[in-house]
């Protein structure tokens, strides 16, 4: 394994997060695919035991019982100081006007939440979710700053937004002397590179680490186009991204398929080893649910592509229409 440090932080991560948002109670949330827990259990071990020490949930991942599981596995599997842990608000949590959100009160409420269920004192990095068109950015940003200060957060990240409201939040947070973000986590992968016109340059500008969701297109990019999961067979999610621009991401897929055949090795690992080497990228957030998922991934932090085969990668793309983060 190989580590980074997170943007311009003195955080040091693996340059893979395993993502978990694959573990969780089954049929509690949106995610009836979710892994139960004596499943989980073994990808968060293989985990560790590839050098990962990066670890990404969410409040809203099965309701809570993903951070229940990944908090319990690293408590039976290694030490606290070890493992570097992120999970997310925003999500409403229950019905309600109070729930969900980035106030001062759903922060608060949902910060002290996620610590119970992960079953520690403090969170590594605390993201928010989504951007809150119902909350002023000063509410949001003191009461981050507020948690960091009392020592339940060491840093704080973003996800999924426009780059002029993240922007705002780190402007927002330098006029007042508070903490600012230091990692963003965004759609990014060889089929949808929007990124790459603002919120990348602006990361790389100020130092902000970048921690890509969905890596691999959720699959598009490891296997035959038409092929079906247990996931994509009732992910509605895919065909808003990806729906739109098939006709040119599936022949961004077949260079992929194209450039692994030729270095015989999967295609997961060239997806990957081409999001690794872009700038700003720290770590890609990895699900895993067979047992070749990470060591796939782990495989491409020694795959250097040349010029010629990032060209063949990068050649068929179109722009993609932007998808609003609701």
């Amino acid at each position: 394994m190989k580590y980074a440090r997170l943007g311009s932080s003195g955080l040091k991560v693996s340059r893979l997060a395993l993502g978990c948002m694959s573990y969780g109670e089954p049929g509690r949330g949106t995610h009836p695919w979710s892994l139960p827990e004596e499943e989980s259990l073994p990808f968060i071990a293989q985990a560790l035991d590839l050098g990962v020490n990066f670890f990404d949930t969410a409040n809203i991942y099965s309701l809570g019982t993903s951070e229940e599981y990944l908090g319990r596995a690293l408590k039976k599997l290694t030490r606290r100081e070890d493992v570097v842990i992120a999970t997310k608000v925003y999500e409403a949590m229950g019905p309600g006007p109070l729930s969900g959100g980035l106030s001062r009160g759903a922060v608060m409420r949902e910060l002290d939440a996620s610590l119970r269920r992960l079953g520690t004192d403090y969170i590594d990095l605390y993201i928010i979710h989504r951007w809150d068109y119902g909350t002023p950015i000063e509410e949001t940003m003191a009461a981050l700053h507020d948690a960091v200060t009392a020592g339940k957060v060491r840093y704080l990240g973003a996800s999924s937004m426009h780059t002029w409201q993240f922007v705002k939040a780190q402007y927002t947070a330098d006029l007042h002397g508070w903490t600012r973000f230091v990692s963003m986590q965004n759609h990014y992968n060889l089929l949808n590179r929007e990124e790459e016109r603002e919120m990348i340059p602006y990361c790389l500008a100020e130092g902000v680490g970048v921690t890509p969701w969905s890596p691999l297109a959720r699959g598009l990019l490891t296997r035959d186009w038409d092929a079906q999961s247990a996931r994509t067979a009732g992910d509605p999610i895919q065909e808003r991204f990806y729906g739109p621009t098939e006709e040119a991401d599936r022949r961004v897929a077949r260079a992929v398929a194209e450039i692994a055949a030729e270095r015989g090795v999967p295609r997961a690992r060239i997806a990957l080893a081409w999001l690794l080497r872009q700038p700003a990228v720290t770590a890609p957030v990895i699900g895993a649910t067979a047992p070749h998922h990470l060591p796939d991934a782990a495989a491409a932090l020694d795959i250097e592509l040349d010029d010629a085969e990032v060209a063949r990668l990068e050649a068929p793309y179109v722009p993609h229409a932007v998808v609003e983060y609701v």
